[in-house]
């Protein structure tokens, strides 16, 4: 009975182990990014805060961005939040900005010109990336400082 108890420990090590291996090794291991990488339509959640006269003001935002695989995008329609005021409809037809994508998987983002800036941490599947807010004028309150984070999910090429 000893034996056989200590072949199915054995045995359960071995398979947890292989998920772990399996779980971290999810496929992307050694792959490199590029502006390709990004392609196709994201939907693109952010909330954080705006920083008016030493005031913290929330703002949040969900648009759909559209990467084209060569550093342009647009951005085909969305809804903007400052302190509760909304704004429906940001965006529209034609060019809204540019990115760049550097092979570890990171990058920037300019809306406009001008705009507001954005680092870019991409999965190197392309499937998501993670935006956080550098600078630039916020829609409605021109250049102030703040904070707005989010992540943007691929929903279709």
């Amino acid at each position: 009975m000893k034996t056989l108890t200590q072949r199915l420990t054995a045995v359960l090590i071995a398979t947890s182990m292989a998920g772990v291996v399996q779980a971290n090794g999810n496929g992307d291991h050694g792959r490199t990014c590029s502006e390709a990488t990004l392609q196709g339509l994201y939907v693109f959640s952010a909330t954080g805060f705006s920083i008016v006269g030493g005031v913290a003001q929330p703002r949040a935002v969900v648009e759909f961005i559209r990467f084209d695989g060569q550093g342009g995008l647009s951005v085909p329609g969305g809804t903007l939040s400052v302190n509760g005021v909304i704004t429906q409809g940001i965006g529209g037809p034609g060019p809204a900005g540019s990115y760049s994508v550097e092979p570890n998987c990171t990058g920037k983002l300019a809306f406009g010109p001008p705009g507001p800036t954005f680092d870019l941490y991409l999965a190197p599947s392309g499937s998501e990336v993670h935006m956080i807010f550098t600078g630039g004028p916020v829609p409605g309150l021109g250049i102030v400082p703040g904070v707005l984070q989010g992540v943007a999910d691929r929903v279709s090429r």
